[in-house]
């Protein structure tokens, strides 16, 4: 007989869905369920004694042995990528601050993690950094609530700074010629093209495969993704067939000068291919961002390379990311509506768009106005 012991409170997986425990009796099924009764709350009352042993041990462990412990125990749930990212905050910024003050999760407070924010701040961090710390100790804290180690999240009650208004930097049409000027048979120059053109983030632009490429529909479909993470200290290189979001995940008509670039790529890899024989990298041929060896080309390398570019052309100072942000000034200044460029762009949402463009949206409306006013004059 098999007795189901999932009534104690705690008893929960990675995902919050409570977990049964089986145990068997030795007991036969006929004649013994006063007996097996008896066993169940023997069990129970045994269990519940030592979850409680168990939670007073996980109330007074250190924080940061909490936030480590927490981590290892959500990473077969979470992207590569996430886990790389909660894997820095945590090991080199919240541990650290916390193992000093010598907090354990038991005496963890809303004014030590008040503190611990402001401290980020005052360092020259962004709100935004400020923020992806605030939001792994909230999961985390959240767990230990479900968990019932503590009563309630101090996390709840933290006030960040409100976000300020992100003003994009970008290229106006004749400073984009020029940058292609610059990268015209350099190794990023068509990623560069290619996030002028369509708006690209640089993870997409890397991730672009041949195959993603439709010359005869003449279409272009963003689906895949490479970024770079750092586990355990080390760089690693994500290839992924998913976009940021699912509004990221669109077709794109292929324009004509971007068809003749990847037209004339696609040849040269193919030159390449037959040049180096058996030294050309097999593991990337359906990627279009390829190096003279056919090795795929590193996001930090594009965003290092492009900025040696600009300095040795003089070309102004921007991110590879505001490559995006020029190619919406541009559809903007053309009358291409919000609307239209959240979709052209992939964002999840029209507010994200508002947010980041507006700006540009009324110079545009600045333009026509200067140039009704050329038309239009008053005695």
């Amino acid at each position: 007989m098999l007795l189901i012991l999932n009534c104690l409170q705690g008893s929960y997986d990675s995902q919050g869905k409570r977990k049964q425990k089986w145990q068997n009796t030795g007991l036969s099924i006929r004649g013994n369920k006063r007996k097996a009764d008896e066993l169940l709350k023997q069990r129970i009352a045994e269990m519940e004694i030592s979850l409680t042993t168990e939670k007073e041990k996980v109330k007074d462990m250190m924080f940061s042995e909490f936030m480590s412990s927490w981590l290892a125990m959500i990473k077969s749930s979470i992207l590569i990528t996430t886990y790389g990212g909660y894997q820095y905050f945590i090991e080199k910024r919240i541990n650290p601050y916390f193992d000093e003050k010598k907090k354990t999760l038991r005496s963890i407070t809303t004014r030590d993690l008040q503190e611990y924010y402001n401290t980020i701040l005052s360092s020259g961090s962004k709100w935004n950094t400020a923020s992806k710390h605030h939001a792994v100790i909230r999961k985390a804290l959240d767990y230990a609530v479900k968990m019932d180690y503590i009563e309630y999240n101090p996390a709840i009650k933290i006030e960040i700074p409100k976000r300020q208004k992100y003003v994009a930097e970008h290229y106006d049409r004749d400073e984009l010629q020029a940058l292609f000027e610059a990268v015209k048979g350099d190794l990023i120059e068509v990623p560069v093209i290619l996030s002028a053109f369509y708006g690209l983030r640089r993870s997409e632009a890397l991730g672009l495969k041949w195959s993603a490429v439709d010359f005869k529909e003449k279409t272009i479909c963003i689906k895949h993704t490479v970024c770079r993470t750092r586990i355990d200290g080390k760089e690693v290189i994500v290839q992924k067939d998913t976009t940021k979001n699912k509004s990221s995940l669109r077709t794109l008509p292929l324009i004509p000068d971007i068809e003749n670039l990847l037209l004339q790529t696609k040849k040269k890899q193919a030159e390449n291919r037959r040049k180096c024989k058996n030294a050309y990298s097999k593991e990337y041929t359906d990627y279009i961002c390829v190096d003279d060896l056919g090795v795929l080309l590193k996001p930090d390398f594009l965003s290092r390379h492009l900025q040696i570019i600009l300095k040795k052309n003089n070309l102004k100072h921007i991110r590879y990311h505001d490559l995006r942000h020029s190619c919406a000034s541009l559809l903007i200044a053309n009358g291409v509506s919000l609307k239209e460029i959240q979709e052209w762009l992939g964002h999840s949402d029209y507010g994200t768009t508002a947010n980041i463009y507006s700006h540009l949206e009324y110079s545009a409306k600045v333009n026509s106005a200067n140039k009704i006013a050329e038309k239009l004059k008053l005695k």
